[in-house]
């Protein structure tokens, strides 16, 4: 169970309702969560293959601007060059799909639309930066090398503070 006032600031974050959230995969410093872990199937049925959801808008943007600069490309053809690398790229891929899986079985899904499909175009592309920080922060550095790189990239996005104002939950009465 999300606690209401994470899943308030997930909403303020997003700018819409959060869906199928399983926990927090990783909170920002500043307090806030930066990455929720989600289910592989919506509740509305949907097949979700992005396991580790970046929320924080303020990391989102900087990410954003990496993906804008054209580092996907220049770590994608890094892939092809680097058998070290594609190998370590590789086990990300397959840590990311054995976390998803262990989460269906604990959530009783099956999931066979999305099953040996990561995210972020692992094991050979490189398609999401978000995908791998957030898989990077959610099973922490040394899981994924590209990931890594784009954390390091990112700076001390939280130094100013949160990135979205939550008060507290509204009264029902």
């Amino acid at each position: 169970m999300i606690d209401p006032a994470d899943e308030a600031a997930i909403a303020a974050q997003l700018g819409r309702t959060p869906r199928g959230i399983r926990e927090i995969g990783y909170r920002c410093p500043c307090s806030l969560p930066a990455v929720v872990t989600t289910e592989p199937r919506l509740p509305d049925g949907t097949p979700f293959p992005t396991t580790y959801y970046l929320t924080c808008p303020r990391a989102a943007s900087r990410i954003g601007s990496l993906e804008g600069a054209g580092v996907m490309k220049e770590m994608e053809a890094r892939l092809g060059d680097d058998p070290e690398l594609a190998a370590a790229y590789r086990r990300a891929h397959e840590r990311y799909l054995e976390a998803r899986s262990a989460i269906a079985v604990e959530a009783g899904q099956s999931v066979p639309e999305i099953e040996g499909i990561s995210a972020g175009g692992m094991p050979t592309r490189v398609k999401c930066l978000h995908v791998l920080a957030g898989q990077s922060l959610a099973q922490g550095r040394g899981v994924n090398p590209l990931g890594d790189e784009v954390l390091d990239e990112l700076g001390e996005w939280w130094a100013t503070g949160p990135c979205v104002e939550v008060g507290p939950p509204e009264d029902d009465e």
